[in-house]
């Protein structure tokens, strides 16, 4: 067997899921050619703007780093595209029509009017794209000018435009949300009353990656100051998995399109985000910190996955989680674990015990033997299942969470009677 990686988003046909995101990469024919070379399944072109282009700074990237200078997040100061209109619409008019059978997604970001969008539009659609993504993301640079995040914070604003492009052009119209937002499920909506026909998330979160304590600014540094960017890559994957979780499963968004972004590295990270509800990944940072042969990995490993799963094609597993994805309050409440240690794994350094003993419930004892040996051993009675040991501990499948049998039916937070709140019982309560 053979997993089909193929899909069609929104009308959007492309070999595979694995798309580059606008951004730097996407900036060129040049760079789209090799992305396409290497097994790419689609790009969204970095986005286009009025002519005359943006102008960009220098210097525009920096890092926040684990151990061993690996990069966790990713921050940049780059505005929209530097190039002009008239050469990016004819390379991707090119491109499109050597590498057919690719997704080709044009991003877009221009002034709240309706004329820049109608002129603008016609425009694009003639390079043969097949769809147009709307940059409501942008959270630095382009805000200051009514654009990027400043419309994509106001839901009005999201509805407005997202109809102007509906009204103006036949091409499939993806949203592109922020996350720098209190709720994200209010302009996926407004986006979806607006006619879109999918979203995009997530772009890049507001951030400071860290400072020249010598030179009292932060990177990076542009002559002798500098601003806040947008923050991308693996550090900000819990984030955007939550909000693409958020838009699936609620209601009024239900069943819309969804392309995930946000710290997308490996095959694994990918089939999250379609389990959550993505019909389409979208890569950036790891790209640009690995170069784009990382598509060989991650279509490999996502297919052998699929294969060991039983999963003939992408739509066999997407949005499987969301199902299971709820809030706190109809969490089962008799629901217990309890950690267990294998003896046998353990190498004995203490780390699941100091970090119970300081700062959790004090379940975990510290035995010593005649001989000075140390061993660790969990105290049922005081374990609540946090999870806190099995996290601390360096050793895989050390430390397990073994569910226990309580005897107890199911009972969320709503039917509780702890809670000055609850409501009545019914029969066969289940999740909603």
């Amino acid at each position: 067997m053979m997993a089909d990686l193929s899909i069609e988003f929104c009308g959007i046909k492309s070999p595979n899921p694995f798309w580059l995101a606008s951004a730097p990469p996407t900036d060129k024919a040049y760079n789209v050619v090799r992305a396409f070379e290497a097994g790419w399944g689609g790009v969204v072109w970095k986005t286009l703007g009025e002519d005359p282009a943006a102008v960009n700074v220098s210097s525009r990237y920096s890092a926040h780093y684990g151990k061993n200078r690996e990069v966790l997040g990713f921050n940049n100061i780059e505005l929209i595209t530097d190039r002009s209109l008239e050469i990016n619409l004819r390379e991707i008019t090119q491109v499109k029509k050597d590498w057919p059978d690719r997704a080709m997604i044009v991003s877009l970001m221009l002034p709240c009017e309706e004329h820049y969008w109608a002129d603008i539009l016609p425009k694009v659609e003639a390079t043969g794209a097949d769809g147009i993504e709307l940059n409501f993301g942008c959270p630095h640079g382009m805000p200051e000018r009514g654009m990027g995040a400043a419309v994509g914070q106001v839901p009005e604003y999201v509805e407005m435009v997202t109809a102007w492009c509906k009204k103006h052009s036949k091409l499939p119209v993806i949203v592109k949300l922020t996350p720098n937002i209190t709720d994200v499920r209010k302009p996926a909506r407004a986006a979806k009353n607006g006619g879109a026909d999918a979203v995009s998330l997530i772009n890049t979160i507001n951030s400071i990656t860290h400072l020249d304590l010598d030179r009292m600014v932060a990177f990076p540094i542009v002559g002798d100051a500098s601003t806040h960017g947008g923050y991308c890559g693996s550090a900000v994957k819990p984030i955007a998995l939550n909000m693409v979780a958020e838009i699936a499963r609620d209601p009024e968004t239900k069943g819309l399109p969804i392309s995930g972004i946000g710290g997308i590295g490996n095959w694994r990270d990918a089939a999250e985000f379609i389990a959550l509800g993505a019909g389409s990944v979208q890569v950036c940072t790891a790209a640009m910190l690995h170069g784009f042969r990382i598509v060989e990995e991650m279509k490999d490993g996502l297919s052998r996955w699929m294969d060991e799963k039983g999963y003939a094609t992408i739509a066999d597993f997407a949005g499987k989680a969301v199902q299971n994805t709820t809030d706190w309050k109809y969490l089962d409440m008799n629901y217990q674990v309890i950690a267990q240690i294998d003896q046998d794994k353990c190498i004995k350094c203490g780390k699941c015990f100091v970090a119970c003993e300081d700062t959790s419930h004090q379940a975990i004892a510290r035995l010593v033997a005649d001989s000075g040996e140390r061993t660790y051993e969990v105290i049922k009675a005081e374990c609540v299942g946090c999870n806190l040991c099995e996290i601390t501990c360096p050793v895989e499948a050390c430390i397990t969470m073994v569910p226990q049998e309580t005897g107890k039916p199911y009972m969320n937070w709503t039917q509780d009677p702890r809670n000055p709140r609850a409501e009545p019982v019914f029969e066969a309560a289940t999740l909603p």
